[in-house]
């Protein structure tokens, strides 16, 4: 999956994981089901259950088409106005947890979410899907044509960072700290040391370990009460997180 970089608008970049083409066409597939379903549902109760067809017999052709057109309108402008009231997602992108952003960091607008269902018409409608295909696979920003048009691309809002990746450490809401003085650690520091020691014990690098203790030791004047190098490490971290997060 590529990245989508945003500066906003008080020059913060903010990196975003660019949708898969597989979720955005899941996201759609999803959709299609729910509006096959309203169509269905609403054929069921007004045209086979109340008859309406028959009502619409002694009708003109153009008045025909504006009840047909008028019950199944939600059909019509569903991406549009589901994109609208839900910021960019539609069922689909919802339950996939993906989301129309612009790329410029400000909030997409009504007018640019009508400017990708106008172009739906190419990118989908008209050519099977494999225009607008062909445009998020060669784009950089994975970009249908409506995207490009409307200044906008299609990101996951899913997180695959896990607690493994941050300063963060899993502790129980009843746990006891060992070692006060380790608010002398800044982020940076844990994090670092986190990082050392993580791949200290995947290569089981023991002597890192170890020179990592003796560094944690020299910096917050703690000594080891476990006589583990690794059970004093985990201890600090644990602890750290538990000062911190009462800050």
């Amino acid at each position: 999956m590529s990245e989508l970089s945003i500066n906003t608008t008080q020059n913060v970049n903010i990196n975003f994981t660019v949708a898969s083409v597989g979720h955005r066409i899941l996201a759609y597939c999803l959709d299609l089901l729910v509006k096959v379903a309203y169509a269905i549902v609403i054929y069921y109760l007004f045209f086979y259950l109340l008859g309406l067809n028959k009502f619409m017999t002694g009708m003109d052709p153009w008045s025909q088409r504006s009840i047909i057109f008028l019950f199944y309108s939600p059909v019509i402008f569903y991406t549009l106005i589901l994109e609208s009231l839900l910021e960019g997602q539609t069922l689909g992108k919802k339950i996939l947890k993906i989301k129309v952003v612009k790329i410029d960091g400000y909030q997409a607008s009504f007018g640019d979410y009508l400017m990708r269902w106008i172009f739906r018409i190419v990118d989908v409608n008209f050519s099977g899907g494999v225009v607008g295909l062909i445009s998020i696979i060669v784009t950089d920003k994975s970009q249908r044509l409506g995207d490009m048009t409307a200044g906008t691309s299609v990101i996951t809002l899913k997180n695959d960072i896990s607690i493994n990746h941050t300063i963060l450490e899993e502790i129980n809401t009843d746990y006891i700290p060992t070692y006060p003085s380790v608010i002398k650690l800044s982020d940076n520091d844990a994090r670092i040391i986190k990082e050392t020691f993580t791949m200290a014990r995947i290569n089981r690098d023991y002597n890192v370990i170890q020179k990592l203790k003796y560094k944690v030791e020299e910096v917050t004047g703690i000594k080891n009460q476990s006589g583990n190098d690794e059970d004093f490490i985990k201890t600090i971290l644990k602890d750290y997180n538990f000062y911190t997060q009462r800050m």
